[in-house]
């Protein structure tokens, strides 16, 4: 038999992070719930996805024909370790009227990772390494996030746990769609996901991020002829990756150092933009007060500056000069060498 996870090794019911990756006020489900509102009964995008082995999947020739299921993840991520038996058993039990497919949110995983991962557990199903399009079109949120298309090609389900709920919308998802909702399935429909990639050499785009101190920050200020870094963290870094990703929490902190002791450094505007996913602005407040960060912060709750600038890793922050044209991108691991962020300021 195929199957390598047992079924009903863990209990799924009443999941949530462990270790606290967001406030106790926040709930992954209802982060997911959030997400979801304005997504429930609005017809799905017709992405194209490509998985780990080369496949393409074109959602849109899924709609009319198969219930869609898509499963948000990472490899780092406790609940969603834990939720891997319900998704596998989904999967094989499938059948030919619903499409099972895992979304790996491309957050500080590489597709190495996935890799390991799918041999460690064996799982089978299809494995999408996203590159922020699809979390876009979907409102990601929370790992893992639970997305069900009708046969209609309609939203019906958003959430976050593995529960009887979920269960019931993939077997309600199965339904044959009504003449009208084929043929609206049939229609085009768009994707929010943002294609512009802004990289050294290229000038910051004119947008002005609010801050968590209702203030704007304009990346492009005539006026204001100071260098800019922009430093891109989570407020979950160090302590949630602490033991699913040490490295990657040490990187987090060391980054989280040298930005306070540069935050005075004349002649640079500084901005902290946080990853919406599995954060609010009560857990970026909590971020601040508890390391002491005296930077502006602003939280990206829709991953729409993430994706701009294709910060798919953190920590990582970029440079851009007086003239707001992007002069170095620090990434990971380069974080590690304890002058890359002074280096990178005092260029010419």
């Amino acid at each position: 038999m195929r199957r390598k996870l047992a079924f009903g090794i863990v209990s799924i019911i009443g999941l949530a992070v462990a270790s606290g990756a967001v406030g106790a006020a926040t709930s992954g489900e209802q982060l997911a719930q959030s997400a979801g509102r304005p997504l429930i009964g609005a017809q799905a995008p017709r992405l194209v996805l490509k998985t780990i082995d080369g496949a393409t999947i074109d959602l849109g020739r899924l709609y009319g024909k198969q219930a869609v299921y898509l499963k948000f993840w990472a490899t780092w991520c406790v609940p969603c370790r834990q939720q891997m038996p319900h998704f596998e058993h989904t999967y094989e039990t499938a059948g030919p009227d619903l499409a099972v497919i895992a979304v790996n949110t491309g957050f500080n995983d590489s597709i190495d990772n996935v890799r390991a991962y799918r041999r460690q557990l064996g799982i089978t199903m299809p494995i999408v390494l996203d590159d922020g399009q699809v979390g876009g079109a979907f409102n990601l949120r929370v790992t893992p996030q639970h997305i069900v298309i009708g046969r209609d090609g309609r939203i019906q389900y958003v959430g976050h746990l593995a529960d009887a709920r979920l269960d019931a919308a993939l077997v309600v998802a199965r339904a044959p769609p009504a003449a009208a909702g084929a043929a609206n399935a049939a229609a085009p429909a768009t994707a929010s996901a943002e294609r512009r990639h802004y990289a050294v050499g290229d000038h910051l785009p004119e947008q002005s991020p609010p801050t968590l101190d209702g203030r704007r920050f304009r990346f492009r200020d005539p006026a204001d002829p100071r260098r800019i870094v922009l430093v891109f963290l989570s407020p979950w870094c160090e302590s949630y990756l602490a033991t699913t990703r040490p490295a990657v929490s040490a990187n987090c902190r060391r980054m989280r150092e040298q930005v306070s002791e540069l935050a005075d450094v004349r002649g640079v505007r500084w901005l902290g933009i946080a990853s919406g996913l599995w954060a609010t602005r009560d857990d970026l407040r909590d971020y601040r007060s508890k390391y002491g960060v005296h930077i502006p912060l602003s939280l990206d709750e829709s991953g729409a500056l993430f994706r701009a600038f294709n910060v798919t890793e953190l920590p990582a922050a970029l440079v851009a000069d007086g003239g707001g044209r992007i002069v170095q991108k620090i990434n990971g691991s380069d974080v590690a060498t304890p002058a890359a962020l002074r280096t990178a300021i005092d260029a010419p």
